[in-house]
């Protein structure tokens, strides 16, 4: 089997990551609920991965690191908790649903939203920000790279026109975390969305929102937090804040070991590899007659993500004779960003996202050419 699916979640992981979530199964108690020994070794072992995370992202102090089960529910915490009625949002088209359901429901609740729409080619022009911006514009939210072309924005120029204009900035980093290198405080992000699955190379289940000095951000959810239990509203200090209940401490013990691993490389390092790997594909796809590749293609910085189409096929009959024909493990459909497939003109057949990982070999990616190759020849 080859596994090309790496932008949908990790299937690649460093072994510690498992062994990890292993121990914990069978020496963690609940962390913040007792002063026992397994209690104690939860919240020791949950607070480390706040200093991992906070050292990966460019955060100062850990405990601005909130885990959620996944970069959704930390999008949902971010958009719930700062738009109002009455505030206006900028967007884009490249957006994943992770990020425009929430904004469409606050829409719907008296928030007004612009979205900068996107060409053939899934760009979006940047500078339509200034003209996109009201009196009440309280907000730019995007996806840090895209999850169907891979094609990444430029944080810094869209960090430097909220900072110029008193707007907050929410970034989903979903596809980004562990794959491109991210420094909040020094871009000036006010909210950092990321899941633990897929770049981070962590279990499903895990995810969180970094939030910078100085803004607060109510809860979405409130109930148990293992302390002021006698108070009838939520703790309102952070992490504790955005972490009502228990939390997955097995799976962040696994994403703790993720993020030694990625620490320890590099995200630089594997910023070349995936890179490289991606260019390779992207060379021996775009030699064969009949295939479509969706994105520019000229973005300096991108995600390690390559989607096409194959001649006239719906893309779904190509991802199944991938795998029926190959083994090959890809994701085939809308990718939950329809408006970016609208602009990209394949709402209708979808498209064929191959994303990589970089314990993939070249072997592999020229087994996949081959295989899409063959695909194109049958028709």
């Amino acid at each position: 089997m080859i596994y090309l699916d790496s932008a949908a979640t990790a299937l690649h992981r460093p072994p510690a990551v498992g062994e990890a979530m292993g121990r914990a199964l069978y020496a963690m108690g609940n962390a913040g609920r007792g002063v026992h020994g397994p209690a104690l070794a939860a919240a020791r072992l949950i607070y480390g991965v706040r200093e991992k995370a906070a050292a990966l992202f460019g955060v100062s102090d850990p405990g601005r690191v909130a885990f959620t089960a996944n970069a959704t529910q930390a999008l949902n915490i971010a958009v719930e908790g700062l738009i109002r009625p009455g505030d206006h949002v900028i967007t884009t088209a490249r957006e994943h649903n992770s990020l425009l359901r929430p904004l469409y429901r606050r829409e719907a609740a008296g928030a007004e939203l612009t979205i900068l729409p996107a060409d053939g080619l899934g760009r979006v022009d940047f500078d339509a920000l200034e003209d996109a911006l009201r009196p009440n514009t309280r907000a730019v939210a995007v996806g840090h790279a895209s999850n169907v072309t891979g094609d990444a924005v430029d944080l810094r120029r869209i960090a430097d026109f909220t900072r110029t204009h008193g707007l907050l900035l929410i970034v989903d980093a979903a596809q980004t975390a562990g794959e491109l290198p991210i420094d909040m405080e020094d871009l000036g992000i006010d909210v950092l969305c990321f899941t633990g699955h897929k770049g981070l190379m962590g279990p499903q289940g895990t995810g969180g929102l970094c939030v910078r000095e100085g803004l607060d951000i109510p809860p979405l959810l409130v109930g148990g937090s293992g302390f002021r239990s006698f108070d009838r509203t939520h703790p309102a200090e952070l992490p504790e804040a955005l972490e009502a209940g228990t939390l997955n401490g097995h799976g962040l013990a696994g994403l703790g070991a993720a993020l030694d691993y990625i620490l320890e490389r590099g995200v630089e390092d594997i910023r070349r590899t995936e890179d490289a790997l991606a260019r390779r594909f992207l060379a021996g796809v775009r030699a064969i007659p009949g295939v479509t590749l969706c994105g520019g293609w000229d973005a300096a910085v991108r995600a390690p993500i390559v989607t096409l189409n194959v001649g006239e096929l719906d893309a779904g009959e190509v991802g199944r004779r991938l795998w029926d024909g190959a083994e090959i493990c890809v994701r085939a459909g809308v990718h939950c960003a329809p408006l970016m497939h609208r602009a990209l003109g394949t709402a209708e057949r979808g498209a064929v996202r191959f994303s990589f990982s970089c314990f993939n070999t070249e072997a592999e990616i020229d087994r996949a050419v081959r295989a899409v190759a063959e695909i194109a020849g049958e028709g």
